[in-house]
């Protein structure tokens, strides 16, 4: 019997020994399959702790990913059950942020090409005048080339048996500005706990010794971004940020 781990609309991950499967449905585009496997082989050259990708394969008409799989518990997990030391756990989540930004995968697609696709998709949630500022803020802000994970959560991080992480799910990493990255974790955290959000981009700006102003100019234009996803209850949330800002 092969054990789920988490179902979603249009994929599903369960164990088969010691392997870890996404099965996506016959829906889910062949050619973003295929980029995420990429996409991930790269960033394991990088060296960072994640599973291993094992194989891309065809099961019963549908496609699949098998990677590694790692045995344990999320870091999300861990900080629901001992809220008493949310600030070490907070530390060790963002070291491991920063251990991803310090590497370079060069064939990575760029963040702001995905962000500016993203704004232009927003035809029919955001009006032309905001997405024209929202593309030329996206261009005034410096590139950069670091490794984003591009969903950089505490779920997306798993604490093995012997107390070692593992990051996982890389099917939004993109090479670019690492601020964006953290904007967007800050936003993940907001959806959940604005209390928690405002502690992560505290610790976080004083350990890089980065302004929080600089953060903050990326969470339109990564609220933008996210809006593509349509997840429920998450649109209205996600317009206040989009419009919070003075564009001068």
């Amino acid at each position: 019997m092969k054990e789920i781990i988490t179902k979603r609309a249009a994929k599903t991950i369960y164990r088969d020994g010691d392997n870890a499967v996404k099965l996506f449905s016959s829906q889910y585009p062949k050619s973003d399959i295929l980029n995420e496997a990429l996409n991930q082989a790269r960033v394991e050259e990088t060296g960072l702790p994640i599973p291993a990708l094992k194989e891309v394969s065809v099961i019963n008409g549908e496609w699949a990913i098998t990677m590694e799989y790692v045995e344990g518990k999320t870091l999300w997990q861990i900080m629901c059950e001992d809220p008493d030391n949310m600030d070490k756990y907070m530390d060790q989540f963002i070291d491991l942020q920063l251990l991803v930004q310090s590497k370079r995968a060069p064939l990575l697609n760029k963040l702001k090409d995905k962000m500016n696709r993203k704004i232009s998709s927003l035809g029919g949630q955001l009006d032309a005048t905001i997405r024209y500022e929202l593309h030329t803020r996206l261009e005034s802000m410096p590139k950069h080339n670091k490794v984003c994970h591009g969903d950089f959560n505490p779920s997306n991080i798993i604490i093995d048996n012997n107390g070692d992480p593992h990051i996982i799910d890389w099917s939004h990493v993109t090479q670019g500005n690492g601020a964006a990255d953290a904007a967007r974790t800050y936003l993940l955290f907001a959806l959940k706990d604005k209390a928690l959000a405002d502690k992560y981009l505290d610790m976080f700006c004083k350990k890089t010794d980065t302004a929080r102003q600089y953060i903050q100019q990326w969470l339109p234009i990564v609220a933008a971004s996210q809006l593509v996803k349509r997840i429920p209850g998450e649109e209205e949330f996600l317009k206040r940020w989009v419009d919070v800002v003075d564009y001068s």
